[in-house]
């Protein structure tokens, strides 16, 4: 086995690969994945085909995600995905960051907890076709996305998960507009929540918010979605936004285990009412 970098001509392979896994990624995932961290994200071939991939997200200089590892069905078990998961580590190391993080499954757990990683909370993917959530909230205003009041968004989201995701948000925002909504109190953001399309539904996040402002957001995008499939991935340690997603007629799909490696990010657990998905928290 070798691995190498990812480029651009390498999206029929992760968009094949995350097909076959019957993940959400679309190619427009995949090539954010890449711009993002062009030297961090990896393939691996095992006797000149490539079978596996890897992406990593250095946000700032402190924290970085893993994410995407997946090999193809026919060679798994001959240790290409922990091939991987070192590479990455390796470069990450290089950079010098202080925290690493991921979002396992069930399965993977036991591999990332051999490589040092320690669980810090669960969360769980609800999924289905949505309904109007049966509470009653203030709907949210859509603002719009100045560059001031992009700028102030990114610092609220910032303060509230302890890193700094200005690179990926500030893509969505420019990618998905029509899925951002935010919550002012005057010039300050109470919150906001943003979204995309995928293969298999339309995943509901980052939601970022106070617990005034996360009830309003998280239900105005779902009630946006009626009828549509989504997917939303909720910290179960928010009770408020569970409950939402379960009035949406939501259902949980799978959990996921946030996991880090090197020191703890001190999140606002309860302010995340969704995440943006395992491949950046």
């Amino acid at each position: 086995m070798t691995i190498r970098r990812m480029t651009i001509d390498d999206l029929p392979l992760g968009l094949g690969l995350s097909r076959q896994a019957g993940w959400n990624q679309t190619e427009s995932d995949w090539r954010r994945f890449i711009n993002m961290e062009p030297e961090g994200c990896f393939v691996a071939e095992l006797d000149g085909s490539p079978v596996g991939t890897t992406t990593t997200c250095v946000f700032g200089h402190q924290v970085a995600w893993i994410a995407m590892v997946l090999v193809d069905k026919n060679v798994r078990g001959r240790g290409i995905g922990t091939g991987l998961l070192e590479h990455a580590l390796d470069y990450l190391k290089e950079r010098k960051v202080g925290t690493i993080r991921l979002d396992a499954t069930p399965a993977g757990r036991p591999i990332y907890e051999k490589l040092g990683f320690v669980p810090e909370y669960e969360l769980a993917r609800f999924e289905g076709a949505c309904c109007v959530p049966r509470a009653a909230y203030r709907v949210a205003e859509r603002r719009t996305l100045n560059a001031e009041r992009t700028r102030d968004i990114i610092e609220f989201d910032r303060r509230m998960t302890g890193t700094d995701r200005a690179k990926m948000l500030s893509r969505l925002f420019e990618e998905f507009p029509e899925l951002v909504r935010c919550v002012m109190q005057g010039r300050k953001v109470e919150g906001y929540v943003a979204g995309r399309p995928g293969a298999n539904a339309i995943q509901v996040g980052p939601c970022i918010a106070t617990v005034s402002a996360g009830s309003s957001l998280l239900s105005d995008a779902l009630s946006k979605c009626v009828g549509k499939p989504v997917f939303v991935d909720i910290p179960l340690d928010n009770v408020r936004a569970v409950k939402i997603a379960e009035s949406s007629d939501l259902k949980v799909q799978r959990c996921f285990t946030r996991m880090c490696l090197g020191e703890r990010i001190n999140d606002n657990v309860q302010a995340i009412w969704s995440s943006s998905g395992p491949e950046k928290g």
